[in-house]
């Protein structure tokens, strides 16, 4: 943060909930929703202002898989211990798997070094079907 920002209480309350669902994507009515549970009224406008300049400070990546889908924050609690994360997005029912593969991390390699293209493994997203549809037959 700049010297010119301080910390509201709203600040604070949105920055413990987002270490406490650390390596989550969360959104903006994922925050609302758990607010309004503990009986806090925090506005929409408030929460996305904070997550923005969380975002620009480099506490949070923002995630926006589809054209007209909520966006999805993750707190970062340490980038250089996991710097290579991809995403898998369920076709069926829409849950974001954040997935820590150095195994997919070779993908990138290879792209780089043959194809002289590299990717942003934080942005990139395998679609399909997860466990859970699979498993109730959502093929």
């Amino acid at each position: 943060m700049t010297k010119a920002q301080y910390k509201t209480r709203q600040l604070l309350e949105i920055e413990d909930f987002l270490k406490e669902n650390v390596n989550k994507h969360v959104t903006v009515n994922d925050i609302i929703l758990f607010f309004k549970e503990q009986g806090k009224n925090i506005g929409k406008a408030t929460i996305y202002r904070h997550l923005e300049r969380m975002v620009n400070d480099g506490l949070l990546h923002k995630y926006m898989l589809e054209t007209g889908d909520s966006a999805c924050f993750e707190y970062i609690e340490d980038e250089d211990l996991n710097p290579v994360c991809f995403h898998c997005k369920c076709e069926k029912c829409g849950k974001l798997i954040h997935l820590e593969c150095t195994e997919l991390s070779l993908i990138g390699e290879h792209l780089k070094e043959e194809h002289g293209f590299e990717i942003d493994h934080a942005r990139t997203v395998f679609y399909g079907t997860c466990n859970e549809c699979r498993k109730e037959g959502k093929l």
